[in-house]
């Protein structure tokens, strides 16, 4: 056919039979750029093929024949699936542990080719879980040593089958893929040309071409994003003004008049790199990282308070209620007897309280808004916002900043943006998530903070936990007590149930914590008496709350000593650090057991890092090892894409490169304006014009 495009139906290409072409659709490969797109899960060797008689014994080795016999052996954990394939040469036998999908995949009278490594058994050989390939009528014995692309594929069109259609569709597709990079820029960091790449990638001629498409096309996703950061940031910095805040000493005196402590001296540097940032006219995007119970909410107040001095207006935004409440009523004290007005404003605020607090802020009678998402509804507008402060940043994406930043009413000034999370976050995801923000680091903790000890321990010794926390309380100190479920019959993504406030509350008032005050916390409670429940904690009328993780971040009450998380194997490690974070934030030492019997090495591994460190960034490097980073920032948070290729764990050293490449770029041709760059601006566009908010840009 005439006129083949990468856009072209993937029912118009020659071959694709109307079925073939549905099951194509199902998998998204709708057209001929799709096909050609689509990505391997992996690459894999077959040996060259030889007859079975002919095969070594302690070698891996690979051959093909007829299954003549396949029968099941046992039953739970010692069934195993046995099958015998016979060539002209020789019977080869082959076993299968654990696997019962065997019986209906393999039947008598297929024929297959298998590889793995072969063994004498008995008179004869054989092959323990081999990789098989039940092949078609017509597919060729691989003589020589292959690289096979293994593709995501479906139950009715098989890896080997999709393998078949992509080859068939090269020829047409390659002629059409434009490069681009120059052929300069690529030589100079020997990477291949781009349909050379694609090329390799499904049609290897051996392991180290696999290698190269897979480096090739990975780092062209690294570099479109960081490209697409870098344009945002730079549009910021040259494109946009926001107000320059007053500071000098008289101000910086007055502000640190208001705290009850003298900030510490990570603190003071933070400060002096916001306060730098906010007495300019270019708007400031800076992330304040620090470990749990650095004080960063003190050093964001002193950033809103320097929108105050100027006459000008400050928000914050959480992503809980519970959050958001906590930080009102802890700045609302930290400013009482002041004349500055704060107000707050979420999703359950009532109707009048609502209109009457919008009207303030839109006619400046309110100096501090503090709120949720509920801060970024159209009718929320300020009348000369000048500092924004997103808190816990890894649940907010880029798009939800830009919005924060329309909520200034003056359309010729943007305010400064501030965004902190108190889960430190590895450089690798830090330059790739947040790589359009300046980052301020809080590495020190306040003085007389007390360490937290963290014990890992079975649930057979919750006895023992809870005598402690008993004789704790006894002593005049209080406990936190967190479980993953709010009410009883919540099961987790295995089936197991899961531990839930109402039960554990019941039980340890009945049993274990008897004629202590106990009372619950979770989300689903009506603000008013999460309020309640929290000034009680505070104040020392309640002893021990039960609680979902609505307490993982922004409470802070001195004498909580210790802290107890059921079926602690559920949590993210990052989120257990947290959780731990809660107790020891007075002058008695705090500590933190984690219940748990953990089914997995990786739910083993996270609680041992626990009991090893209480260093919040060497916990996040391990987190980012043990999960990498798809589960750490999902695309959900992020807001951004998911890499198709990629691997953050794997490419840091290529993601440096592309981060190097795409400031000098940038620094050259800040909107990408140029004729020749007119392609590479266009797939930057279609990738990540609406997730970093580039529709503005140029």
């Amino acid at each position: 056919m005439t006129n083949i495009t990468l856009t072209t139906p993937v029912r118009d290409l020659s071959g694709v039979s109307p079925a073939l072409a549905g099951l194509l659709d199902a998998l998204g490969l709708t057209n001929l750029g799709r096909l050609v797109a689509h990505i391997p899960l992996r690459h894999e060797v077959l040996e060259a093929e030889t007859t079975i008689d002919k095969l070594v014994p302690g070698q891996i080795v690979s051959a093909r024949g007829e299954v003549t016999a396949t029968r099941p052996v046992g039953v739970g954990k010692r069934a195993r699936f046995e099958a015998v394939v016979c060539d002209h040469t020789g019977r080869l036998d082959l076993v299968w542990f654990n696997a019962p999908y065997m019986t209906r995949r393999l039947h008598p009278g297929m024929r297959v080719r298998v590889q793995g490594a072969l063994r004498t058994r008995g008179p004869g050989v054989q092959i323990a879980n081999p990789s098989i390939t039940i092949l078609s009528d017509d597919e060729p014995p691989a003589l020589e040593r292959l690289v096979r692309p293994v593709y995501p594929a479906s139950l009715d069109l098989s890896s080997a089958a999709l393998g078949r259609t992509i080859r068939k569709a090269l020829p047409l597709a390659l002629p059409l893929i434009e490069d681009h990079l120059p052929a300069e820029f690529r030589a100079a960091r020997a990477l291949p040309e781009l349909r050379q790449a694609y090329r390799m990638l499904h049609e290897p001629a051996h392991e180290a071409e696999a290698g190269e498409a897979i480096r090739r096309l990975a780092y062209d996703e690294l570099l479109l994003l960081q490209l697409g950061v870098h344009v945002k940031r730079a549009h910021l910095r040259q494109a946009q003004r926001a107000p320059a805040l007053r500071w000098n000493d008289q101000v910086d005196r007055h502000i640190r008049e208001r705290f009850p402590f003298a900030l510490t001296a990570a603190q003071d540097r933070a400060v002096r790199e916001i306060a730098g940032d906010l007495s300019k006219p270019t708007p400031a995007n800076r992330l304040i990282q620090g470990d749990v119970g650095s004080g960063k909410t003190a050093v964001a107040l002193y950033a809103m308070l320097m929108a105050v001095a100027s006459q000008k207006q400050a928000s914050l935004m959480a992503p809980t209620e519970l959050l958001a409440e906590q930080h009102y009523a802890s700045i609302s004290r930290t400013l009482a007897g002041t004349r500055v007005r704060v107000a707050l404003l979420t999703g359950a605020t009532p109707g009048a309280e609502r209109a009457a607090t919008l009207a303030a802020l839109a006619t400046g009678g309110i100096d501090i808004l503090i709120g949720t998402h509920a801060l970024l509804t159209e009718d929320v507008r300020c009348a000369c916002l000048a500092v924004a402060v997103i808190d816990e940043q890894h649940r907010f994406g880029v798009a939800q900043r830009a919005r924060l930043r329309a909520q200034a009413s003056d359309d010729a000034s943007t305010p400064h943006v501030l965004v902190m999370t108190a889960t430190p976050i590895p450089r690798t995801l830090a330059i790739t998530l947040f790589g359009d923000l300046d980052i301020s680091t809080i590495d020190a903790l306040p003085p007389g903070r007390s360490p937290v000890g963290t014990r890992a321990v079975s649930s057979d010794q919750r006895v023992e936990v809870y005598d402690e926390v008993a004789s704790r309380i006894s002593r005049g100190e209080q406990a936190f007590v967190v479980v993953p479920a709010i009410g009883p019959g919540e099961a987790g993504a295995d089936g197991q149930p899961l531990r839930d406030v109402r039960s554990t509350l019941e039980e340890l008032g009945t049993h274990w914590l008897a004629g202590h005050r106990l009372a619950a916390l979770h989300g689903q409670l009506a603000r008013d008496t999460r309020d309640a429940v929290m000034e009680r904690f505070r104040l020392g009328q309640v002893h021990a709350v039960v609680a979902t993780t609505v307490v993982e971040v922004g409470i802070d009450v001195p004498n909580a000593t210790v802290m107890v998380v059921e079926q602690a194997d559920r949590f993210g490690l990052a989120q257990l650090h947290q959780l731990r974070g809660r107790v020891g934030r007075g002058s008695k030492p705090g500590v933190c057991y984690l219940i748990a019997d953990p089914r997995t090495p990786d739910a083993q591994e996270r609680l041992r890092a626990l009991e090893s460190t209480t260093d919040g960034f060497v916990l996040a490097e391990k987190d980012l090892e043990i999960r990498g980073p798809g589960e750490m920032f999902g695309t959900r948070q992020s807001g951004l894409p998911p890499f198709r290729v990629a691997d953050l764990a794997r490419d840091r050293e290529l993601l440096n490169m592309a981060r190097r490449d795409a400031a000098a770029w940038i620094g050259r041709s800040p909107l990408l304006a140029a004729s020749e760059e007119a392609l590479l601006r266009r797939r930057l566009m279609k990738t990540y014009g609406d997730a970093l908010g580039l529709v503005d840009v140029g």
